[in-house]
């Protein structure tokens, strides 16, 4: 056992909700807990979005061991572990120099990697003599789903495999099912998954909504200077698989989208893993600029409720600055 921590300890695990890797990075940690860290502890589980008001509240942090992965930095004394992957993983320069002053080993940080998951794995087996050869398919999808690393835009529209069926069902099933899949993630593979008949019935479903999506963004997207832009609010649609301008434009180098995500006025900025040229773009950094981030080849910016006209500026504004490029 790790730290001291004891059997009758409460867990709480923190992660980027709706989101693939997320739900991976928290099965990944959840497996250390149990094997290593504390044995019979008991865990649960939150989910983090990103928003244009305060991402945490103190409250959040309930557990007797606290931990966040796969999203941006908390000062809170409370959090007892931290990993993240994304370039804009500090919402100020304090939460920065708070977390360089940490010396508490168990915070980490590396925008280097391409998925949160793969980073966890690496560093509890460096750190702490972790080994997750028994997830070593989880982290295999993970790692292709969140760095873009499929063969190609055909793959990952098609969805053929378990783990991009489960992507389409973590991100767009009506009913958030993370909660229920991070346990099966640390002891199912992930075609029996995707076998059980709730989520067979989801993927059905939600796969035919897929495809009314793409004739959506067909209908609605303009592909100018190599950047795809295209505006969803209206049309009832809260997210699309981010391969699909690149499916219906491979010729395009970058995507810039705009939707109504209930909570929050979101733009969607892409680039195409399969472009001719290599996007120049550092994607988090433009993002930054509005007030958002995530990685440099693909980024976010989160507006309230009430912002749409000033997120619609934003996401024309960035189109025609990648249409420079």
């Amino acid at each position: 056992m790790i730290g001291g921590f004891t059997r009758s300890m409460r867990v709480k695990i923190l992660h980027h909700d709706r989101c693939f890797d997320g739900a991976c990075s928290a099965a990944l940690f959840s497996s250390f807990v149990r094997r290593s860290l504390a044995p019979g502890a008991e865990l649960s589980y939150a989910g983090l979005y990103h928003r244009a008001d305060q991402l945490f509240d103190e409250c959040d942090f309930d557990g007797d061991i606290n931990v966040i992965v796969d999203f941006k930095y908390s000062p809170s004394e409370r959090v007892t572990w931290w990993f993240d992957h994304h370039q804009s993983a500090f919402l100020s320069d304090a939460d920065a120099e708070h977390f360089r002053r940490d010396r508490s080993g168990r915070k980490f940080f590396d925008p280097g990697y391409k998925s949160c998951t793969k980073f966890i794995a690496n560093t509890l087996a460096a750190k702490f003599g972790f080994d997750s050869g028994h997830l070593a398919n989880l982290v295999h999808w993970a790692d292709i789903l969140d760095g873009a690393q499929h063969p190609s835009a055909k793959v990952a529209v098609e969805m053929k495999e378990p783990a991009l069926k489960l992507n389409l069902i973590v991100e767009s099933a009506e009913t958030n099912m993370t909660p229920s899949l991070i346990p099966l993630l640390e002891t199912e593979p992930l075609d029996a998954i995707v076998e059980r008949p709730e989520y067979q019935r989801e993927f059905g479903k939600l796969f035919e909504g897929h495809m009314q999506t793409m004739d959506t963004i067909s209908e609605r997207a303009v592909c100018r200077g190599g950047v795809v832009f295209f505006d969803l609010v209206g049309t009832g649609l809260k997210g699309y698989n981010k391969f699909i301008p690149y499916y219906l434009y491979p010729q395009s180098a970058y995507t810039v989208s705009l939707l109504d995500g209930g909570f929050r006025a979101k733009v969607s900025v892409g680039s195409n893993p399969w472009a001719a040229v290599e996007p120049s773009h550092n994607l988090a950094e433009l993002c930054e600029r509005y007030g958002g981030g995530g990685h440099p080849r693909v980024g976010a910016i989160s507006f309230s409720p009430e912002q749409f006209s000033e997120a619609r500026s934003a996401a024309l504004e960035i189109a025609e600055i990648l249409e420079t490029n």
